[in-house]
């Protein structure tokens, strides 16, 4: 194995859970001061989804771990856009998928060249107001309009099975008739046909409307991105972002009472539930279930490292998996102190130099494979 930068770290381990019940790990340790960059990474657009391997060879990074849950195309409810990660997502500061109000995520970012890394419970905050002072809640970014997986958006979200209120985030599909969701140029080349009376109005790259369109879908301007309402929203941005005008468009992560997060954020990566908060395991992770399962985690240790683990399962004799409470314990013996779930099952992935270091399985018995994810978090020669 090639050697790696000073502060970065690569093991693989196998720990005993009980009898007949081994566990295989692999452990990516990045230290502050580590020769290193850490940040997320997606595909040329964000409508498809791409392997680890792939995402990892295209960003030039020396490792690499599968990031968020995102809209997999066997899931309930699928847009028909797998590259669409659920929750937050931010990549070079920029928000490119707004958060699940109040659930964990991990935040990386730079302090005096040194890599700040923490896992903080979070909320994002988008608004819009016109060049008149008119002002609304931009309700998401880089989704099809309408449709909230994961629920807990920014308001009006119901379940699409029951048709009742979810304030909060909950599995499934949650749906908001009245939106308007931001389309950057990360999204790809066509933002999603709209509904009849749906409107987008398109944005120079410097963010002045150049058009509307009515029906809303259809090609972005070239550097630029859009606005795209349904319902109150279309009739919102007719009224309120007329063309030559120029919106002010925000969307910020904060804290999930609405407050400012403190300190820089560069890379965002939301997960399902904490494993770990200040060195004791969370009952958070209770909604995870009791299972056993391959997983993908983030964790801090208290002098500031983040580690990425991966835990392989499906593989009776060899690696069994881990509930969420064995994950948690599994952790603290590496020394962490918070900790995150990020997307597991058939996504845990982990790659070092090009090559595949772990087993993927989508259901146990069946042969390796390198599922298609949304993102990834990438460990770069500094």
């Amino acid at each position: 194995m090639s050697a790696l930068p000073e502060g970065f770290q690569y093991q693989e381990l196998t720990r005993k859970l009980g009898p007949g019940s081994p566990v295989r790990l692999t452990v990516l340790s990045i230290a502050p001061d580590a020769r290193v960059r850490v940040t997320g990474v997606h595909g040329p657009d964000m409508t498809r989804a791409h392997t680890v391997r792939s995402l990892a060879r295209a960003a030039g990074a020396l490792a690499a771990v599968n990031g968020t849950y995102f809209d997999i195309h066997t899931g309930h409810g699928h847009s028909g856009y797998e590259g669409d990660p659920i929750g937050l997502y931010a990549e070079n500061g920029r928000v490119l998928s707004e958060a699940l109000a109040g659930r964990p995520a991990l935040l990386l970012g730079r302090d005096d060249g040194r890599l700040t890394a923490r896992i903080a419970d979070v909320s994002t905050a988008g608004r819009l107001r016109g060049v008149d002072g008119a002002r609304r809640e931009l309700d998401g970014v880089d989704r099809v309009a309408g449709r909230v997986l994961g629920c807990g958006g920014v308001g009006g979200d119901r379940l699409a099975t029951t048709g009742r209120p979810e304030a909060q985030p909950a599995g499934g599909l949650c749906t908001d008739p009245d939106e308007v969701v931001s389309y950057s140029a990360d999204w790809g080349a066509d933002t999603p046909p709209g509904p009849p009376g749906s409107t987008e109005a398109l944005l120079a790259p410097d963010g002045t409307v150049l058009r509307t369109r009515t029906p809303a879908g259809g090609p972005l301007p070239a550097g630029g991105s859009s606005l795209y309402g349904i319902s109150t929203g279309a009739t919102w941005l007719l009224a309120h972002a007329e063309p030559g005008t120029r919106p002010a468009v925000s969307l910020r992560i904060t804290r999930p009472d609405g407050q400012a997060l403190p300190g820089p954020v560069q890379t965002a990566v939301g997960g399902s539930a904490r494993l770990l908060r200040d060195g004791k395991p969370d009952p958070d992770a209770d909604r995870l279930g009791h299972g056993r399962a391959p997983r993908t985690m983030a964790a801090t240790t208290a002098d500031g490292t983040l580690l990425l683990i991966t835990v392989d399962g499906r593989d009776p004799g060899r690696s069994v998996g881990a509930t969420p409470a064995e994950a948690a314990r599994l952790l603290l013996s590496l020394g962490a102190v918070d900790a995150v779930n990020l997307d597991g099952g058939g996504s845990t992935t982990v790659v070092l130099h090009g090559r595949l270091r772990n087993r993927p399985r989508e259901t146990e018995g069946e042969v390796v494979t390198e599922r298609r994810v949304a993102d990834a978090l990438a460990v770069l020669p500094e």
